[in-house]
């Protein structure tokens, strides 16, 4: 049997997860920069042991394998869910069969663990908001966290050592460093992962935030990405993404296939920026898409550009709209413009997809062929009403 690191992270606390480098996408959506980690933490009381999460399918040698070197897994009395989706709870099988251990969920996640995992309910034990386990001078309080991200979700957290086990809540795609203080980019790592998992229900979110405020807190350990030790760093910027505190900032995402959309686009920009507008620009045919969520997080409009091809708006440019309407960002303004060879289809698509969202569309321009100075001239009057939302 390998040996294998794991630290303790508190007394009588361990982390006993996989670190995944070799990943490179998520959720067939989300480009991994630096893999990403699957974290569990096994929890030893005077009296009982809890386990809380498991690991990603594919890592369950190494994990039986790490628990093996701090109990024997027959000695697990309690197996915590707090969320039911794979790279989380794809082992509760296989510890149940190690152990005689009880499967603790929320009320939604008792239904979920059957069907998932084929857990016998007679194994099952449901937690409400604020019920508790007492291991033996270490007491597990569970909060409910439903829709962070999935209905059932729920927060453990340690009472004696003020640590709150948050599960997707607060995580950050990154294979690197145990500790948040390893992590230079840490905190462009959570934005980029709030954008893509958390955005679209931040109200949860920010309910979830003033639930957990008076806990006393004093360190965060999530499913994903490192553990804060100083969890302020992290519930900082929480509690601005929750409540969609955003920025004097435009992001311009466009396709261009004979480049009179991007000429667009560039004028735009200029524009803007002579506005003193922070922009981010990106070609969505060559986007990072997870950048682009980051940036969604913050960001007080958005440019759609797309010229029309077979007959309706570029299939990447609706790509990128429906992404924009799925994740829900604290966007106030947009503008659209777009180009044809010989039929306009692109901008009635766009709003359509965009009508649903709270956006307010101040602009649009479409244009046949390449633009005309006139046209340059248009787009920037555009840019110029867009600046003065952006600034009110």
């Amino acid at each position: 049997m390998s040996i294998h690191n794991v630290p303790e992270i508190a007394e009588g606390v361990y982390w006993v997860g996989s670190k995944d480098w070799n990943r490179k996408i998520f959720d067939s959506l989300i480009p991994l920069h630096q893999g990403t980690s699957y974290n569990s933490y096994l929890v030893k009381g005077k009296e009982r042991i809890a386990l809380i999460d498991t690991v990603n399918p594919g890592f369950e040698k190494e994990f039986t394998e790490k628990l093996s070197q701090l109990t024997d897994i027959k000695n697990i009395n309690y197996l915590i869910m707090n969320h039911a989706e794979p790279d989380h709870s794809n082992a509760i099988p296989l510890i149940m069969e190690m152990s005689n251990a009880t499967l603790i969920t929320s009320e939604k996640g008792f239904k979920m663990a059957q069907v998932y995992y084929n857990i016998p309910e007679e194994r099952i034990k449901k937690v409400k908001d604020n019920d508790t386990i007492d291991l033996g001078g270490k007491t597990l309080k569970f909060i409910d966290a439903p829709w962070l991200h999935w209905p059932e979700t729920m927060f453990t957290y340690l009472v004696e050592n003020g640590i709150l086990f948050s599960c997707d809540f607060f995580g950050a795609h990154s294979a690197a460093g145990l500790y948040d203080s390893d992590v230079d980019e840490i905190i462009s790592y959570a934005k980029g992962y709030f954008g893509e998992i958390m955005m679209p229900y931040k109200n949860m979110g920010k309910k979830a935030i003033d639930k957990i405020e008076n806990l006393g807190i004093k360190m965060i350990a999530p499913s994903h990405g490192p553990i804060y030790r100083n969890p302020e760093r992290i519930l900082e910027v929480y509690r601005k993404w929750t409540v969609g505190e955003t920025k004097e900032k435009a992001i311009l995402a466009y396709v261009s296939m004979w480049s009179a959309t991007e000429r667009m686009i560039k004028t735009m920009a200029e524009t803007l920026l002579s506005e003193n507008i922070d922009v981010k620009i990106y070609n969505l045919a060559i986007a990072d898409f997870g950048s682009l969520a980051a940036d969604l997080v913050d960001s007080r409009a958005i440019v759609l550009g797309a010229p029309v091809v077979l007959g309706g708006m570029h299939p990447v440019a609706v790509y990128g709209a429906l992404l924009v309407k799925a994740l829900k960002p604290p966007l106030k303004y947009g503008a659209v413009i777009s180009s044809y060879g010989w039929g306009g289809a692109a901008i009635k698509q766009a709003l359509e997809i965009l009508g649903p969202t709270k956006i307010e569309v101040v602009g649009t321009h479409e244009i046949n062929g390449p633009p005309t100075p006139d046209d340059h001239q248009k787009v920037t009057e555009i840019a110029k009403q867009l600046a003065g939302k952006i600034k009110q």
